[in-house]
């Protein structure tokens, strides 16, 4: 897909033909799963990259994933990605020649999953189930729909993690595994761990074509755009090229050592790491660092600092301690230039320049040194701006061998809060204004500046993090899970919340905190309830709600502290995404009314229980115009009969059962949904009761 420049020449129409066209030949196996459980979101792809418009194959969506802070709206940084695999003197059995140079390539914009990067496993895996959301009887949780569990395995270090397997036609099996905390210190990167396997699979039927891989190249590409807030797509007060990234500043720092003796390097930012942030835009009637709101109300909308840092590269097959000379390449390129397009696994000629694009090695000048102070559109003048890459290799891969390599991405920079409140010092123009050292300026823009640069400083954070985590076997102290249910009932006068008490198992467990906010998920959530193990409860009656008003709710379990080591003492808590509420809770009038239990209906009626959720009993009622057997059955989410508490002759009027939620040996039943239903005669009617434990 070309994308001119932002002029008049620009059309969206064009372009959307263009990303038509480019989408015929994308398989029909192809799919993506979304790991959103901590304050960075994105999705992914089972051909192992994710690329331009890879999700929904729109142009709207050109900046879409790594979303931080995910909470907000329109906080994607990701363009496009993608990953290339070279080698020399490679026999081809499909065309039966042998090519100089081999290059397979998924990414940026386009890839063959029928024929070159061929999808053979992908899932899902949680070290718990995602927690049941519920507001008055509806499925009231954002990661009901954006989130597919496949397996659970109780084991696993991380909160999620994606596994993923792809056969690639130069004969090399990639194994991809995404791994993603929740826990808060921790739940803005991912760690990606690419195993490279040189198996001889070359297509989806698994035909052999069985050699030695000579100096093999393992090639990432990445473009980010931040951030989509601002931009065409977002709320649009950003140049139009801002979406696709004509402005990014693409950064290293320590991407090879100093030294050739060993592993040395030039300062206290972390080794072998790519960064990049929201640059100069000629075409910005202000200073558009941050991607400051200058026609609303001041808020910095492009503070995002995305990168990544390379925690282990192997050194060879047979060698696989760290290599700190890799990655070997670390250039920048035109996301535009010819070399992007028109891929051909059987075109020599441009495989060898394919190839020589993975072996560039390190550029004399990083990007953002090239482009100083200057306006980021217009260096060298691409109307797509620029991509920055990783090139491990060469390596020599016998039948059998395998490297691995081990990559982190993440997204950090300013709070929301301090966004709003250096945005509003902007707009405001004060005169005076703080910067980050403490000292002051009357340069409202050396003022925003300073304070968006800081982002630098916490990527970096985010970079020695994952590093830590790595060498701690990509394991971190972890909180207590969240409530495996947690259920709101609203009433006429109060909003009743209850949880289940499976986060009590937990060894350091200490207790529960209740958030509210008021109007939308966006706005700010004010602690409203908080326990510890000396007054621990599971149920909270919300009595400070008014009508007509939205209200949003989440609940986390909280530890005593004690394992924290980033900030010792300091409880954790389980991530807000787990329990948050995707649909407002108002006020209105719920339970039976007394008054009525004596009044003989006109037909047979089963109403809803009161209460529900419910521990440890509930009244189940029901109404009958005639002298009738009625039974009542209680099942489970799956079917399953587990108990019949009411089998009896009753005469015409409104009638009640309390059922103590046993099963039928007198058992207690565990937390969860059940479905209670109610024959008399030739009705039969059905109603959905919520146990916590």
């Amino acid at each position: 897909m070309v994308i001119l420049k932002s002029n008049k020449s620009w059309s969206i129409s064009c372009i959307l033909i263009l990303i038509l066209c480019s989408t015929l030949a994308f398989a029909a196996d192809y799919e993506t799963k979304w790991i959103a459980v901590g304050n960075l979101h994105d999705w992914f792809s089972n051909i192992g990259t994710e690329v331009e418009t890879g999700r929904t194959f729109i142009i709207r969506d050109i900046q879409d994933g790594l979303r931080w802070p995910a909470r907000f709206g329109d906080q994607d940084c990701k363009v496009s990605q993608a990953l290339w695999i070279g080698a020399r003197d490679y026999y081809d059995a499909r065309s039966e020649l042998t090519y100089s140079h081999k290059v397979v390539q998924a990414g940026p914009r386009n890839y063959d999953a029928d024929n070159e990067f061929m999808p053979a496993n992908f899932k899902m895996i949680g070290r718990f189930e995602t927690p049941l959301v519920i507001i008055n009887d509806i499925m009231a949780s954002k990661l009901d729909s954006i989130e597919n569990l496949d397996e659970i395995d109780p084991a696993l270090p991380v909160d999620r993690m994606i596994y993923s397997v792809v056969n690639t036609s130069i004969g090399v099996t990639v194994t991809r595994k995404i791994f993603a905390f929740s826990q808060k210190y921790h739940d803005n990167y991912f760690i990606n761990e690419y195993t490279f396997k040189n198996t001889g699979i070359i297509d989806e039927q698994g035909t052999l074509n069985q050699q030695t891989l000579n100096d093999v190249m393992f090639f990432f590409m990445r473009r980010y755009g931040i951030s989509r807030e601002g931009c065409l797509y977002g709320y649009n007060w950003l140049p139009i090229s801002c979406s696709w990234g004509l402005n990014t500043m693409y950064d290293a720092r320590n991407e090879y050592p100093e030294s050739a003796t060993g592993p040395t390097w030039a300062d206290d930012a972390p080794p072998r790491c790519l960064f990049s942030w929201h640059g100069r835009h000629s075409e910005a009637e202000f200073d558009n660092i941050g991607g400051p709101y200058f026609s609303g109300d001041g808020h910095i909308g492009a503070a995002q600092y995305a990168g990544v840092i390379t925690l282990h590269a192997q050194k060879s097959a047979y060698d696989m301690s760290d290599d700190p000379y890799q990655p070997a390449t670390t250039y920048y390129y035109d996301s535009d230039a010819q070399f992007i397009f028109n891929h051909d696994q059987y075109d020599e000629a441009k495989m060898v320049q394919e190839y020589e694009v993975m072996m560039a090695g390190h550029p004399e000048t990083r990007h953002a040194d090239a482009v100083g102070d200057g306006f980021a559109d217009q260096y060298m003048g691409t109307p797509g701006g620029f991509s920055q890459s990783q090139g491990f290799g060469p390596y020599n891969l016998e039948v059998g061998d395998s490297v691995r390599i081990v990559i982190a991405e993440g997204v950090a920079g300013l709070s929301r809060e301090l966004c709003y409140e250096i945005g509003a010092n902007w707009l405001a123009e004060t005169g005076s204004y703080t910067l980050p050292s403490g000292s002051s300026t009357s340069d409202r823009d050396e003022y925003k500046n300073a304070w968006v640069a800081t982002g630098q400083d916490s990527l970096f954070q985010t970079f020695y993090r994952a590093l830590d985590a790595y060498k701690n076997g990509i394991s971190i102290p972890q909180p207590p899970h969240p409530p495996e249910i947690f259920v709101v009932e609203t009433g006429s006068d109060r909003i009743v919340l209850q949880w289940a008490n499976n986060s009590e198992m937990h060894p350091e467990f200490a207790g529960y905190k209740l958030y509210r906010a008021e109007g939308s998920t966006e706005s700010d959530y004010q602690l409203i309830f908080q326990c510890d193990k000396n007054n621990l409860v599971n149920l909270f009656e919300d009595l400070n709600v008014v009508p007509e008003t939205d209200y949003f709710y989440y609940i986390t379990a909280f530890d005593d502290g004690s394992t924290n080591d980033i900030q010792p003492g300091v409880p954790l808590e389980s991530s807000k995404f787990y329990t948050m509420t995707s649909k407002p809770a108002r006020l209105f009038l719920i339970g039976i009314e007394s008054d009525n239990l004596n009044i003989i209906p006109t037909e047979f009626t089963l109403n809803q229980n009161y209460p529900n959720p419910f521990n440890p009993s509930t009244t189940i009622s029901f109404g009958i115009p005639k002298a009738s057997h009625v039974s009542i059955d209680i099942y489970d989410i799956n079917g399953k009969l587990v108990d019949s508490p009411v089998d009896a002759y009753y005469e015409a009027g409104t009638h009640s059962h309390v059922w103590t939620a046993q099963n039928n040996t007198g058992g207690p039943l565990a937390s969860g949904i059940y479905f209670y239903q109610m024959k008399a005669g030739t009705t039969i009617l059905h109603k959905k009761l919520v146990l916590v434990r």
